[in-house]
């Protein structure tokens, strides 16, 4: 039996493909839950600036508490990232 080199490197060419479409969107979004978080967290951030400020600086710390937490899980974030 021969082997057509044509064939070969056609189904190198689709393996390779396939490895990549299948792995790829894995490390494309390797931390779901931290990015769900952060996402989350700044739309808190937003309704709060929006609301009135009348709360006894409650509202505002809250504000100063979750730039805290996005500042913190975006440093975890790019800490996964690195290592």
């Amino acid at each position: 039996m021969r082997l057509n080199p044509w064939k070969l490197s056609t189904l190198a060419l689709l393996a390779g493909f396939a490895t990549t479409t299948v792995i790829a969107p894995a490390i494309a979004d390797r931390q779901p839950h931290m990015r769900g978080a952060l996402v989350d967290m700044k739309k808190a951030r937003a309704q709060l600036e929006q609301a009135t400020p009348d709360k006894g600086g409650h509202r505002a710390k809250a504000i100063v508490l979750l730039k805290q937490a996005i500042d913190e899980v975006e440093l975890g974030i790019k800490f996964d990232n690195q290592h």
